[in-house]
């Protein structure tokens, strides 16, 4: 959607500097007046392309001239405390919160990559959400919510979460900790994280510096001394990371992480592929959750279809003519019986493990964005696209 006509900035064509300035000052300001999670500078070979991620879908709202474009990236440089004269190079830095401007924010991280066209910018704005805080808030279904509540209370075991960049897996880590600290009162809670993105009241939280000393596996066997009983690590990256932490699992912690992957069947194969012995994740995992965020309808101009009484996405001033406003959590959780882990101990590929799901009335991603769809929260539409299913 191309929106450059009606939310343009005001610029002219002299490259004057404090022109510049104020371009770049009023995008940043109007991706925080539309809660976009990203902006993206993106150099063509006429001009620079400037689009808002809004609810997980890039949309254009500039098109500066050419002539302005390196201006623009050396404006965010600064912003951003980088090196200006290196045009050749990946540079990533932080650019300073303005308080005045929107105290929801906490964090805006600039990356700036070289391409054939130019330098290419992201800018990513990470928001404060004090709905989103404790785990009820967040959306799963009761029998979800019942099983994560379950697993919290646990005192060893290994939970996984699984997912694409930007599903909440960070904000389902936190509230999980915080319900294990409001209700568990007493226990010890460490975190290691690349970087640090929601502070966690009464958890001591570690940052783990990319190419520094102080890497994940080195963190986290010393961590296993400081006599902890909660764990989190924001992601596992590698075999080494992937064997320390399944120990860990083994031996009276409660760990939670995150991994890439697709699906919770997935998730299982990959620890074997990394090395862990089958009977190390039968014994150490117990359950794998899936999750996505998908687009919440605009509640000021959604309508219901005269075909099938669902609702539909029209779009308004309000929603920026997206037809959807704000974003709402659909999840899969599989924990381990006896059937789940003979598969896995006989080694079963991912074809066998998703039938004998299946065959057990598992309830999917799909499933589960039912319920939404019921109560007019998404459409089915939306729900195949993020779900990767074609209708």
């Amino acid at each position: 959607m191309d929106v450059s006509d009606s939310k343009s900035s005001s610029y002219n064509k002299n490259n004057d500097p404090l022109d510049v300035v104020s371009l770049v000052d009023d995008l940043l300001g109007k991706a925080l007046q539309y809660g976009a999670s990203d902006v993206h500078f993106e150099p063509t070979g006429a001009e620079l392309t400037v689009k808002y991620r809004l609810d997980g879908v890039l949309n254009t709202v500039e098109k500066i001239p050419k002539s302005l474009s390196d201006n623009v990236i050396a404006r965010l440089k600064v912003l951003g405390g980088l090196l200006t004269y290196r045009n050749d190079i990946p540079q990533e830095g932080r650019i300073e919160i303005d308080k005045n401007r929107d105290s929801r924010v906490l964090d805006q991280r600039l990356a700036v990559f070289p391409t054939i066209h130019g330098q290419r910018a992201v800018v990513r704005l990470f928001y404060s959400n004090i709905e989103l805080m404790e785990l009820e808030q967040l959306g799963f279904s009761r029998q979800i919510y019942t099983a994560l509540k379950q697993i919290a209370a646990k005192n060893m075991g290994v939970l996984l979460l699984t997912g694409p960049a930007g599903s909440g897996k960070s904000t389902t880590l936190a509230a999980l900790l915080r319900h294990i600290l409001k209700n568990f009162s007493g226990k010890s809670v460490v975190t290691l994280e690349d970087p640090v993105e929601i502070l966690i009241e009464g958890a001591t939280q570690t940052q783990i510096t990319p190419h520094g000393q102080m890497t994940f596996p080195t963190a986290l066997r010393s961590l296993l001394r400081q006599d902890p009983q909660v764990l989190m690590i924001g992601e596992i990256r590698d075999a080494e990371t992937a064997k320390i932490a399944i120990e860990a699992g083994l031996t009276g912690h409660l760990l939670m992480s995150t991994m890439h992957s697709g699906t919770p069947a997935g998730a299982f194969l990959r620890l074997l592929e990394m090395g862990i012995e089958p009977y190390q994740v039968t014994s150490s995992v117990s359950a794998v959750l899936n999750q996505r965020l998908v687009r919440r309808l605009c509640e000021k101009c959604k309508r219901k279809s005269e075909q099938d009484e669902m609702f539909e996405a029209v779009g308004c001033d309000e929603c920026f003519n997206t037809g959807y406003k704000g974003r709402i959590l659909i999840a899969e959780i599989v924990r381990l019986d006896s059937d789940l882990r003979k598969a896995i101990l006989a080694k079963a590929d991912l074809e066998e493990i998703e039938a004998l799901l299946m065959s057990k009335g598992h309830a999917n991603m799909l499933t589960d964005g039912q319920r939404l769809i019921s109560n007019g929260l998404t459409t089915q539409e939306e729900l195949n696209k993020v779900c990767g299913f074609s209708a």
